[in-house]
């Protein structure tokens, strides 16, 4: 069970916000900030506890379930860890339990009970969480904003990123071994959204004028909502 501290005072300046993530089942959510980093429960809306590290901040901070485990990804002026780097951080114990090293900056990671996928700007990898083994990896177009989403069934996981392609994505059924390319916009694509159980998928592209939702098992477009704003992003 999640380890929790007594409330914290408010933010101060130093302590710019520099990431957002929900955990898998969005009870809770956690902020990447210049000086550490915060989890937060949705309902009701408190801080569950808080890790400040002067000086230091991380990029990236993704929460397994409501649990003591998260991978931080360094950043800040003075990053704790190389932004190079997945740190397994067991916030009880406040030690390191496993890093994942590469040679580029992550730019996201994403969270199961049993996979940790890292994302690169031109490269996805899946390890096993039990032992950090690599199960796959293959490469994709340009993705600074580390775009990924996961699905979070036991009995199945669905993996989505981008394509090689611009607007394209790929789509892996696991582990059913079967792979998916869509077509989804013209544009770069600017934001992902799955399902918990991985069947449905949305999308939308950095020209910011359609929301489109798919059939991950056959990549068949089910709904296009257009918006009222265009912006890039």
């Amino acid at each position: 069970m999640l380890h929790q501290s007594q409330p914290s005072s408010p933010p101060s300046p130093s302590s710019s916000l520099l990431s957002l993530s929900f955990n898998q089942d969005h009870t809770c959510f956690s902020a990447s900030t210049k000086t550490g980093f915060r989890v937060f429960s949705c309902d009701p809306l408190r801080q569950l506890f808080r890790r400040v590290f002067p000086g230091v901040g991380f990029s990236h901070v993704e929460m397994l379930h409501q649990t003591n485990i998260l991978a931080l990804v360094g950043g800040g002026l003075h990053p704790q860890f190389p932004r190079s780097s997945v740190v397994i951080w067991d916030d009880y114990r406040c030690e390191s339990v496993g890093m994942l090293s590469f040679r580029s900056a992550v730019r996201g990671v994403r969270l199961r009970q049993d996979w940790i996928v890292v994302v690169l700007e031109f490269m996805v990898f899946v390890y096993r969480f039990v032992d950090l083994k690599v199960l796959c990896q293959f490469g994709t177009c340009e993705n600074p904003k580390g775009l990924c989403v996961v699905s979070q069934l036991k009995e199945s996981m669905v993996l989505v990123c981008p394509g090689l392609q611009r607007g394209h994505v790929r789509v892996e059924h696991y582990p059913k071994n079967k792979i998916n390319y869509i077509r989804a916009h013209d544009s770069r694509l600017a934001c992902l959204a799955l399902t918990i159980d991985g069947k449905f998928l949305a999308t939308a592209s950095t020209k910011g004028t359609l929301i489109r939702v798919f059939d991950t098992g056959n990549g068949a477009l089910l709904q296009e909502k257009g918006c009222n704003f265009s912006r890039d992003l």
